[in-house]
């Protein structure tokens, strides 16, 4: 059974719930250039687990885990203008994150809100 896609954030609970198929997986690894093994040490997921997945649905945690990466990457576009500005944004130290790289803080939501925090100082011209 097809379902159909969210249109609006509400909506995606019930997909968190369920679990989003294992092409979420792939199709992020697409769009950031990364393996599911690199996906998963930058989520901080097991590969192993994320490999037994593999034709299925992950976890609801595994799933917003996804999420959160895609909505980062979707977010960093906006802000930069341009995919590849984005990609190169994410996988680089940012010095108002302490020298760290934003995809290493996005295995928590805390850290995935601290890049929000810096793209939103970009978005409004604020020294970042």
């Amino acid at each position: 059974m097809v379902r159909p896609q969210p249109t609006n954030r509400l909506e995606l609970v019930g997909s968190m719930r369920v679990g989003l198929p294992y092409a979420a997986v792939t199709n992020i690894g697409r769009v950031l250039g990364l393996t599911a093994a690199e996906i998963a040490k930058t989520l901080g997921l097991s590969p192993r687990t994320l490999e037994r997945r593999k034709g299925g649905r992950l976890d609801p945690h595994e799933s917003e885990s996804i999420f959160r990466l895609a909505d980062i990457m979707a977010r960093a576009v906006e802000v930069l203008g341009d995919h590849e500005r984005a990609i190169a944004w994410l996988a680089e130290p940012i010095r108002a994150l302490g020298g760290i790289v934003p995809l290493a803080l996005l295995d928590t939501e805390i850290g995935a809100d601290a890049v929000r925090d810096v793209l939103g100082r970009i978005e409004h011209g604020v020294f970042s």
